[in-house]
């Protein structure tokens, strides 16, 4: 084990489409000098790697990029876990759970031993899921393990919205909260457009929308990573220049909130799970999880939302441990029979 990190060193698990995608958007933003892939399909990650470099060629830039093993995550600044299948058209991402569990059997252990002390970002679906055993697994504090969360969802939602009131994205305050999948919701009280809260926005445009289905909204967040999966079997662009942009908070401190999957203690009235909310992100990590005032509905939506990941609060109880087995028999009763635990 080493204590000193080199500061733009990226281990990348996982080098199928989204964790090469992953590694074009690092490169392209000039964001690490390094790139390790670590694959089971070493022959295939070989060949990434290779197609990379000619890219970094042709960029006339020197990257470092290659092939190796978890003791390479010893002195990575990230980790980024992509490993897993992709979706499959009309599947959940909590219906991925039993796949995804059986790649990480052979992750955990030699990344913790190889004594990985940087920032754990995970990519792998179900994102909340995967996201709080790597936290209880790992023994890293919980501002160095997180997921990406309702981030893509919040930028499909920005989206949405820019095309029903005609104002561009960027100029959108607007986020996704809860678990990464089809229960998340829009706390809409906190919507805003230029620092103009959105009823407010509405009204002073007299002949713009006046109203909003959220609802309908919420389809189409929803719908769009389902449309892309349906069409091309996964999904790869979005995500990996989300990653993209979490790195690069991180790198350049840049103290952004962003809706990131973090381990909650307590904040909005869960523990033990994670789950998609504000967070303050740094060169610290997660410097800090926000709890946002959310109205009487809100709140019942963050309740319903966290159901499908509350199970595992009641197989473990509060406290962080490793429990070999528990965990995946435990999350394969969530996938067998989700009504049985799902909260009103």
């Amino acid at each position: 084990m080493t204590d000193k990190i080199r500061t733009r060193k990226a281990v990348i698990i996982g080098a199928g489409r989204v964790g090469s995608h992953t590694a074009l958007c690092l490169m392209f933003q000039h964001l690490v000098n390094e790139i390790v892939f670590v694959d089971v399909n070493e022959e295939a990650a070989r060949a990434q790697a290779l197609d990379l470099e000619d890219l970094a060629s042709g960029l006339g830039d020197n990257f470092v990029i290659r092939v190796g093993g978890y003791a390479d995550c010893a002195d990575a600044h990230f980790v980024i876990l992509t490993a897993g299948r992709s979706r499959r058209p009309g599947e959940t991402r909590l219906q991925m759970l039993d796949g995804t569990l059986k790649v990480l059997e052979g992750v955990v252990t030699p990344l913790r031993e190889s004594g990985f002390h940087g920032n754990l970002i995970s990519v792998s679906n179900p994102c909340d899921v995967v996201t709080e055993y790597l936290y209880r697994n790992m023994g890293l504090p919980r501002s160095h393990v997180f997921g990406t969360g309702t981030l893509l969802d919040s930028a499909r939602l920005r989206r949405a919205l820019s095309e029903i009131i005609g104002v561009n994205s960027k100029q959108i305050q607007a986020i996704c909260m809860g678990e990464h999948g089809d229960s998340s919701f829009i706390p809409t009280s906190h919507i805003s457009v230029q620092g103009i809260p959105l009823r407010e926005y509405l009204s002073l445009q007299h002949e713009s929308v006046h109203d909003i289905d959220f609802d309908d909204v919420m389809t189409r967040v929803r719908e769009s990573g389902s449309a892309i999966v349906s069409g091309k079997g996964c999904t790869e662009f979005g995500i990996a220049s989300v990653v993209a942009g979490i790195v690069a908070a991180i790198l350049h401190n840049d103290h952004v909130v962003l809706p990131l999957s973090v381990h909650l203690d307590g904040e909005y009235g869960e523990s033990g799970i994670c789950a998609g909310v504000p967070c303050v992100l740094s060169n610290e990590g997660v410097e800090s999880v926000l709890e946002i005032d959310l109205s009487y509905d809100e709140r019942r939506a963050m309740r319903r939302s966290c159901g499908p990941v509350t199970t595992w609060r009641r197989a473990w109880g509060p406290k962080r441990r490793n429990v070999p087995g528990g965990i995946f028999s435990c999350c394969q009763a969530v996938v067998a029979r989700p009504d049985e635990w799902r909260r009103p």
